[in-house]
């Protein structure tokens, strides 16, 4: 008979295993492998006899089961056990829990759970990588890392066309302090029965980088081109106190030849250049490169013929050539003459 009842609750928790969650359960309980026993609340207010069901079905009180008032024990805990239970009353469910085992396996959470910043503000992203586990939520701070009930988790995401699961947090850490707290985030993730819990612990200041910069324009000085750069709007402000260094990559006109400098002062015969930044300070990743912006040749208007300037620069050369008229007609005499 314990057998037949061991075959039963398998072939039970395989039709559970195969069918997804569609939510992250609100009442579960988490037991290790072998465990010896775990208790099963009742949620109910009124006083009375219950009856027990595992995944919607008749419990067979057997070895594996006992009844204490309301709530179930289960013995020996291990895969054929685990599911959901239900307490009812007649017809009436009272309350349900789904039993999980802990995996002790898998990856380590850095492979796991990818983080970052864009800026030193309240708000970061983490990314789950891992497209086996269909129900995660994540948690901040150290009551989620020791399981209190004070957690408060964070269920909501954003899925990506490779199934990755972004997920936006928060934190209450200062950005004008010095930084010596670390931030914890702990990630439960149910791959139905079995639940993977990992805590990833990090300084806000390593997973800041900074969104793309913006290339406000670029003027001739002399024999050089500089290049002003504004921050992205998503950067923490006063940029006085949060400031990001620049990187400049351009190539040149006649060979083709690409460097980079951290200047805003670079060569002035260049066809095109793009930018990065980054934080200084704590030497964060460099952000992703600005589109390549192509800079114009500048225009000699002297030494051309209106035939020979390019389209871009005919404007420009009118411009110059009327100003220069105003500038003779104001120096002549007789200028009404």
């Amino acid at each position: 008979m314990m057998v037949l009842s061991w075959i039963a609750a398998f072939l039970l928790i395989s039709i559970t295993a195969s069918q997804e969650l569609t939510h992250f359960p609100e009442h579960f309980v988490v037991v290790r492998r072998n465990e010896n026993s775990v208790t099963l609340p009742c949620d109910s207010a009124i006083a009375g006899p219950v009856t027990w069901k595992m995944n919607d079905e008749d419990l067979d009180f057997d070895y594996f089961y006992e009844q204490k008032d309301q709530n179930l024990s289960v013995k020996e805990v291990d895969t054929p056990l685990l599911g959901e239970y239900s307490c009812w009353r007649g017809e009436t469910k009272l309350s349900s829990t789904l039993l999980l085992q802990e995996t002790e396996e898998g990856e380590d959470i850095d492979a796991l759970l990818t983080c970052h910043a864009v800026s030193y503000d309240c708000s970061f992203n983490c990314t789950w990588t891992d497209s086996r586990y269909k129900m995660v939520r994540l948690g901040v701070g150290p009551e989620c890392s020791e399981g209190q009930t004070s957690c408060q988790w964070v269920s909501k995401y954003r899925q990506t066309e490779n199934e990755k699961l972004t997920f936006e947090l928060s934190h209450n850490i200062s950005p004008y302090a010095e930084e010596n707290t670390t931030l914890e985030v702990t990630a439960e993730a149910i791959d139905n029965p079995f639940l993977l819990r990992r805590t990833k612990v990090f300084y806000l200041r390593e997973i800041v980088v900074p969104e793309s910069p913006e290339i406000v324009s670029s003027q001739v000085v002399g024999q050089k081109l500089n290049v002003t750069i504004k921050p992205p709007s998503s950067w923490s402000t006063p940029h006085s106190f949060f400031s990001l260094e620049h990187e400049i990559e351009y190539v040149y006109r006649d060979d083709g030849r690409a460097e980079r400098s951290l200047s805003s002062l670079i060569p002035k015969k260049i066809s095109k250049l793009r930018a990065r930044s980054r934080d200084p300070l704590v030497f964060s990743s460099w952000s992703q490169w600005t589109h390549w912006k192509n800079v114009r040749k500048s225009c000699r208007c002297k030494k051309k013929t209106k035939s020979e300037l390019p389209s871009q620069c005919l404007e420009h050369c009118k411009k110059k050539k009327g100003q220069r008229r105003r500038k003779k007609a104001k120096k002549s005499p007789n200028p009404g003459k």
